[in-house]
């Protein structure tokens, strides 16, 4: 943390180990950039990657975790479809990645991929265009839930599949599901992409125009098994122990309800979106602390759980896409690798100082990105806990990449479409994009312990302590709000306008007295399951007034408080 002492001398520390991080990353792209990534035997068995390993053991173990991994998109079509040349453009997405005719099956208890030597995509269609709008609607809605809950068989497959729901005059809505264990989401912006390059090709009578792989995700998973291991494992492993030793396993957030003691990966979620002057903001501030905008949006999102959860040590997990070779840009395969970064928040530090620990921490954590977060969990053997995500239970995801613009085809209009969320792996994950109206995304919950009016309030939060962050930076987070002036007006004084008249001429006695003859059934004692009403308590008061029980003081004992009205 900060030296009071000597704040120049932390500069210094953190200018060198930025160097150095600079320096690494520089050694780490010319070596992989030299050694060529090599072509996998076919007629070996072919392992697993690391990631792909995790969600084997998990579909074992735990189908209901398994399904939380469907990775849906969906795409309204309007205009002129041509039904042949979309399901040909399919078939030959399956056809060029190897991944998406896998199967993954075990062998003496350990898995291996098999690769289908052929296959097709599995496209179900299905005409709504009869029903009225309204019955339409919810058919669609029925038939979007039971595509996002279907279960896939890793052992048979396939592990990608779609439908093509046919709406009458409001075209086509085509959803697609993959499991994760063949996908992330880079994969998902490639395969619309390769969807639309090869439509729009076959629909117009030319041949493909896609250039050929040089590898397949197999040849990635065989290459990290190789590489990974020995003195590069081990410097990848300290680092992280290093790291997170010490951190809390459990960010203790206020629930709503009681955490179940295990997982359902029931969930919800809610849109987020910032105001574009925020938004602009921040980027502003990004630019000014000579950081990235993710980094801004981390520390405002630590402090935010550090303030809800009253710790001053959190965890938040963020996914990179890792893919560090140009050889694997093109692939469709599950790359993405979670990093869990360690905010420390002692001390209020102030915004300024608090960006400067958060860009050290995250530069450090790329560097040493490799290392699966499967292998993390592993070197750091916390304890296992079915409730809730090892490590960090809390998100934070940016998507800054370019607007494609809007997607079109020969005669057709695509517009994504959001589909319902059900499923989340964690209490809270907040997704981000960056769009020229602002940061735009979602922000699901576990709805086993959050209601959904909750999670909208952390999400105004959010929002407001960004806002106190890009007025001041140097203030204190302590100091930044999580309200705005009205809420905290409500809720500090409005709540709390409990002032009642009484009549001026009666003592306390009395007054109850008479309370107790306007509702003498309501309780007005409960201990222990065993309730006194006031007409009771009064009668009790009385008897041992007339009985010249009562002293000075009198109380009522926790034990009998129903023998001892007063006493």
């Amino acid at each position: 943390m900060n030296n009071p002492k000597n704040p120049g001398l932390d500069q210094l520390k953190r200018a060198v180990l930025l160097k150095k991080l600079q320096q690494a990353n520089s050694a780490r792209n010319v070596q992989t950039a030299v050694a060529p990534l090599p072509t996998a035997d076919r007629t070996q068995p072919l392992p697993l990657s690391w990631a792909q390993q995790r969600l084997w053991f998990i579909d074992q173990f735990d189908p209901a975790a398994s399904q939380a991994y469907h990775i849906q998109a969906g795409l309204r079509l309007r205009g002129k479809l041509d039904k042949a040349s979309l399901k040909k453009a399919l078939n030959r997405i399956v056809a060029r990645h190897e991944v998406l005719r896998s199967q993954f099956v075990s062998n003496n208890g350990q898995p291996w991929q098999h690769i289908s030597a052929t296959g097709s995509f599995a496209l179900l269609e299905q005409d709504l265009s009869a029903l009225a709008e309204t019955a339409q609607a919810a058919a669609v809605q029925q038939l979007c839930a039971e595509e996002t809950c279907q279960p896939f068989s890793l052992s048979a497959g396939p592990l990608i599949r779609g439908r093509l729901l046919g709406l009458g005059d409001n075209g086509y809505l085509l959803l697609i599901t993959q499991h994760h264990i063949v996908s992330d989401g880079w994969s998902l912006g490639l395969l619309i992409k390769e969807v639309c390059a090869l439509y729009s090709a076959f629909s117009q009578g030319l041949p493909d125009p896609l250039p050929e792989l040089s590898h397949q995700y197999a040849d990635y998973a065989v290459w990290q098994r190789a590489w990974l291991q020995g003195e590069t494992l081990q410097a990848q492993i300290r680092y992280w122990q290093d790291q997170l030793n010490g951190a809390p396993e459990l960010l203790a957030l206020p629930l709503d309800y009681d955490r179940p003691a295990q997982q359902s990966y029931a969930g919800g979620r809610i849109a987020i979106r910032l105001p574009a002057g925020l938004s602009a903001g921040l980027k502003q501030l990004a630019q000014s602390q000579s950081v990235t905008l993710f980094m801004v949006l981390l520390a405002g999102w630590s402090v935010l759980m550090a303030r809800l959860s009253n710790q001053t040590d959190v965890v938040i997990g963020t996914p990179v896409t890792n893919r560090p070779r140009s050889e694997l840009e093109a692939l469709i395969g599950f790359f993405v690798n979670t990093l869990a970064l360690r905010v420390q928040l002692a001390d209020d530090p102030s915004v300024s100082t608090l960006l400067a620990q958060i860009k050290a921490t995250s530069l450090a954590a790329y560097a040493h990105q490799d290392l699966p977060f499967e292998q993390v969990v592993e070197a750091l053997n916390p304890t296992r806990n079915m409730a809730y995500h090892p490590i960090f239970q809390v998100m934070l995801s940016l998507d800054n990449t370019p607007d494609g613009g809007a997607l079109a085809l020969p005669g057709l209009a695509l517009e994504p479409i959001g589909l319902a969320h059900t499923t989340t792996h964690f209490d809270l994950a907040l997704a981000l994009s960056a769009t020229d109206e602002g940061l735009v995304g979602a922000l699901e919950y576990a709805s086993d312990v959050f209601a959904e009016p909750t999670v909208r309030r952390i999400a105004r939060y959010f929002e407001n302590l960004l806002a106190g962050m890009v007025a001041d930076p140097q203030q204190t987070i302590g100091q930044l709000p999580l309200m705005k002036a009205a809420e905290r007006d409500r809720i500090l004084y409005g709540f709390n306008h409990t002032a009642t008249a009484c009549p001026q001429h009666l003592c306390a006695h009395q007054l109850f007295e008479r309370h107790a003859a306007m509702q003498p059934d309501a309780p007005a004692l409960d201990y222990a399951g065993q309730t006194l009403s006031y007409g009771g308590l009064n009668r009790q008061a009385n008897r041992a007034a007339a009985s010249g029980m009562v002293r000075p003081c009198s109380f009522i004992t926790e034990s009998s408080f129903f023998l001892n009205a007063a006493g």
